[in-house]
């Protein structure tokens, strides 16, 4: 399939007008320039509450913040971990998304700001990730929600994160996690797979930057093919928490979101794939532009709200 038509004109806009070059510019510039493009995003929700906390973590405090939907009862409960390459990212250039997940899932979605390089190397932001989701599972009554309906999902980096966060509890026996988001999550820190060469360049995420956002997270004697770094090769996907993996077909880690699919589908895991053709990596933080975008956080949205809206009337 071609590019659809918004994910191109996009395409067009952004190469002339090119994002900052953290190499040249520098790794505050970078992040910058992720905050430019948080006004592309879906309409801001309205919702009771959002507030901004946080919880102690192995390094000192970890930043949430909290989004309460509008409605009676405890619902279930998001926590989500936000993408950027593990280098940029944060509360801000995901709170439309977070928003829009609170208010059509029907859920209190926590969002993480964890560590990140070069300030701070892995696995300080997996060991944030998993450090949070335990404090938000054992706080969930006095966030207004039901610790019951535990969910995590993140996109990117933050979906690679999801994951190994889902599969540490399976490990210990808790916290319960009851479904996945996982949304063109980067699960192949050997960067081996087919759609890294097809869409090498020219799609937003490229190849170069891809391998670059790496090697700033990964210090240079760890082996990246291990299973924090790479969930697609870790041994046993069995027990985990059923999944929705969304992917887009213009996407240089496609093929191994895919195969993380698969993979859990093969060890029994429930896993509802949907890849949208024609578009491009980031493509629901670019929804207020891009009208795929718009779909897939409908469809984000309405996996949450059938795993933990009910009991709550919103």
């Amino acid at each position: 399939m071609p590019l659809d038509g918004q994910t191109e004109a996009y395409l067009a806009q952004a190469a002339a007008n090119p994002q900052a070059d953290p190499t040249a510019d520098g790794i505050e510039a970078y992040r910058e320039a992720a905050h430019g493009l948080a006004g592309l995003g879906p309409e801001p929700a309205t919702l009771a509450e959002v507030r901004d906390i946080a919880a102690p973590g192995p390094a000192g405090d970890i930043p949430l913040r909290v989004y309460t939907p509008h409605g009676e009862g405890a619902p279930g409960i998001l926590v989500y971990l936000h993408g950027g390459g593990f280098v940029r990212g944060d509360l801000e250039t995901h709170d439309r998304l977070c928003r829009a997940l609170a208010s059509g899932g029907h859920c209190v979605v926590v969002a993480v700001h964890y560590r990140r390089p070069p300030e701070a190397l892995f696995p300080a932001a997996l060991e944030d990730s998993d450090a949070a989701t335990i404090w938000v599972s054992e706080h969930a009554a006095e966030l207004g929600a039901d610790a019951a309906r535990l969910a995590v999902a993140g996109d990117s980096a933050g979906g690679a994160l999801a994951t190994v966060v889902a599969r540490r509890a399976r490990d210990r026996g808790g916290p319960a996690i009851v479904h996945q988001g996982l949304f063109y999550p980067a699960v192949d820190a050997t960067h081996s797979s087919a759609s890294l060469d097809h869409f090498a360049e020219g799609y937003l995420l490229t190849r170069a930057s891809l391998e670059w956002s790496f090697d700033q997270y990964v210090p240079a004697h760890v082996d990246r093919a291990r299973p924090e770094l790479s969930p697609l090769l870790a041994e046993d996907l069995s027990g985990l928490p059923p999944a929705l993996v969304i992917t887009a077909e213009f996407d240089p880690v496609r093929d191994e979101g895919e195969a993380y699919a698969e993979r859990m589908r093969a060890a029994g895991v429930e896993v509802q794939v949907t890849r949208y053709v024609g578009t491009i990596h980031n493509f629901m933080l670019l929804a207020g532009v891009i009208d795929q975008g718009g779909a897939a956080i409908d469809e984000a949205a309405g996996a949450l709200r059938r795993v933990l809206a009910e009991p709550w009337s919103g």
